[in-house]
């Protein structure tokens, strides 16, 4: 059901949602470097709701120039947009489960696109793996 696109209600914006996920309680966490991701199961509540929200995150630390923590954010949505169909399929069995995500870069350096894709991909095998 899940095409390649990211729309906007694809994207998390609920700071309440934002809170719960990173305050710790009934959050995971994972990483395959230079990305970690912390997920956290909810409940669908509403069927506008995408079952899938996310959250991408470059410090102002690892870049200080807006101009690349601007590409790697743009990497790691494509990167999400093309490998995010695995999750699609896992969640559909279950209308009522969501996913809310939070992809956050940790290096230094930047990466070539091909690089963060299969991390990406490995990151969301491990969390369909998980659910």
């Amino acid at each position: 059901m899940a095409t390649h696109t990211l729309r906007k209600r694809e994207r998390l914006c609920s700071m309440k949602l934002t809170d719960r996920l990173f305050g710790g309680a009934g959050s995971q966490s994972m990483a395959a470097f230079p990305i970690r991701v912390v997920w956290m199961e909810i409940e669908r509540n509403d069927e506008q709701e995408s079952p899938v929200q996310i959250l991408v995150s470059v410090s102002k630390r690892h870049f200080k120039r807006a101009i690349k923590r601007n590409r790697v954010k743009r990497q790691l949505r494509e990167a999400y947009r093309v490998a995010k169909q695995p999750l699609y399929n896992q969640l559909a069995a279950t209308p009522q489960r969501a996913l809310v995500i939070a992809f956050i870069w940790l290096a230094d350096d930047l990466y070539p696109s091909q690089e963060i894709a299969e991390r990406m991909r490995k990151l969301i095998g491990r969390i369909v793996e998980k659910l």
